[in-house]
């Protein structure tokens, strides 16, 4: 198959990618000041096959050039070369040396410790997961508190189960240091910052 007809298979990002991909991280840090929020976001981009909306558009707005993205492997080559084309990003098959990795089964969710967590310097150069979901809520679940959260909120994930709990309390410790997660699920992004705590549900 040539280049071409390689870039014809490949659908079409924002319409407009400068004003979509500022609007898209607006959303995205929104959802991070605010974890436990429910935003639904807002894109007329084509997504590649298995990756819903809010998933697509954050990493059409996240990465660039100079980032490294894991998708997990039930994604296909065909989302590999769509986000590769639009953004320009390094694709890596290793999930530890990931800038942003894509998980859309949790069955496929590496343990959140073998992820890069930055550095006491260089915080920042941690790794930002971007999981798909088939549910989510904002009335029931966890107990989540931190940052952002005046007294207390809620968080329902079923589909991670009841070790996650565990893990993420391991990440949150390691602050400043430790990874950030958006959940999607379609259009919708809920923001879990390593500064949140989870609780008991």
């Amino acid at each position: 198959m040539d280049a071409r007809r390689d870039l014809s298979a490949i659908g079409p990002g924002f319409s407009d990618p400068e004003i979509a991909s500022q609007a898209v991280f607006r959303r995205g840090l929104e959802a991070l000041s605010h974890p436990g929020s429910l935003i639904e976001v807002d894109s007329d981009a084509e997504v590649p096959a298995g990756v819903g909306a809010a998933a697509c558009a954050l990493l059409l707005a996240l990465p660039d050039q100079d980032t490294r993205l894991w998708l997990a492997p039930a994604f296909s080559q065909e989302a590999a070369a769509y986000f590769r084309f639009h953004t320009g990003c390094q694709m890596t098959s290793v999930h530890g040396e990931a800038d942003f990795a894509l998980v859309g089964d949790v069955t496929e969710l590496p343990l959140l410790q073998s992820f890069r967590c930055g550095s006491d310097e260089y915080p920042d150069h941690s790794a930002t997961l971007i999981v798909e979901v088939p549910h989510i809520a904002s009335d029931s679940g966890w107990r989540i508190a931190g940052p952002g959260i005046r007294n207390e909120a809620r968080l329902s994930v079923p589909a991670l189960g009841k070790t996650f709990p565990a893990q993420w309390a391991a990440n949150h410790k390691l602050f400043p240091r430790g990874i950030d997660i958006f959940f999607t699920c379609g259009a919708l992004l809920c923001g879990l910052p390593r500064t949140t705590q989870l609780g008991e549900d």
